[in-house]
């Protein structure tokens, strides 16, 4: 035992001469006698994290970290004087660029964060100042849908014609469930795509052409698995997509090069504007 107290004795630092007692760890650390936690709170950095983890979870995003990011970025950006500059609204291209970062957030198969962060979106379109009235005017709707359907890489006439579609005209009052429905149509119209891409990629096989008729058989297997889809509910067109099973395809495929004919290629530009006029074909207008 005395051997024991003789090594904590040895190994504790002697004080330097003239520095006085010893601080706590916490005290020198926190600037203060309530350590680091009382820090952390004087500071406002404990209910700005916890801020920040609120709205990660309201807003489910896809990539966590960098909602995070952008989240603190735009808190440092709205500087000290954010609080007096709340009252006044953004110009429409600032509304429409946060209103895309909203509806970004989360995919649309998570429902509840999908539909609050679109929510969300409707809002921050609809601050058009006192005298109005609160909503969202086609102007804004329509400009927003065409942002949405230039983040991917769907062919020019075919977001031109779904747009044609949902869109409004600039002096309506656009109503939520036409909002909502148009940007979860565009949304579901840029994952379209991109499944359409993956199927190009197994036809053509890494060549970067694809045989015409088996090109053609698929679209025409598409076709059909699109057919008895609802038109009111444009997540259901992937749905059907999910009928084109490696076996249905497989047959498809096979009945195609069955036929003993000299056959030319399809290009993926080709192949793509095809696949995504069925879906659009099958999107129901706006009224």
């Amino acid at each position: 035992m005395a051997a024991y107290e003789k090594r904590r004795a040895a190994a504790a630092p002697a004080p330097a001469v003239g520095s006085g007692p010893a601080e706590p760890l916490g005290a020198a650390a926190g600037g203060g006698p309530g350590g680091e936690a009382e820090f952390l709170l004087r500071s406002g950095v404990t209910a700005m994290v916890r801020e920040a983890l609120l709205k990660v979870l309201e807003a489910r995003p896809e990539e966590p970290v960098s909602f995070l990011a952008d989240y603190f970025e735009r808190l440092v950006l709205g500087g000290p004087g954010a609080a007096e500059t709340a009252a006044e609204l953004p110009a429409p291209p600032q509304r429409l660029a946060r209103a895309l970062w909203y509806v970004r957030l989360a995919h649309h198969s998570h429902r509840t964060a999908f539909n609050n962060n679109i929510s969300t979106a409707y809002e921050v379109l609809g601050a058009s100042g006192r005298r109005r009235r609160p909503g969202v005017d086609g102007r804004l709707y329509s400009e927003l849908l065409r942002r949405i359907c230039q983040l991917g890489a769907a062919p020019q006439e075919v977001s031109g014609a779904l747009l044609r579609r949902v869109q409004c005209r600039d002096h309506e009052a656009v109503p939520f469930d036409v909002f909502r429905y148009g940007v979860l149509t565009c949304s579901v119209l840029l994952e379209f795509v991109a499944k359409a891409h993956a199927l190009y990629d197994v036809l053509d096989g890494g060549t970067g052409a694809a045989d015409k008729r088996v090109c053609q058989a698929v679209l025409r297997t598409l076709e059909e698995a699109l057919g008895g889809g609802d038109c009111s509910v444009p997540v259901r067109y992937l749905e059907a997509g999910s009928k084109l099973g490696p076996d249905c395809l497989a047959q498809a495929m096979d009945r195609a090069l069955q036929e003993r004919k000299l056959s030319a290629s399809m290009s993926r530009e080709e192949f793509l504007k095809k696949a995504t006029a069925l879906f659009v074909a099958k999107v129901k207008p706006v009224d």
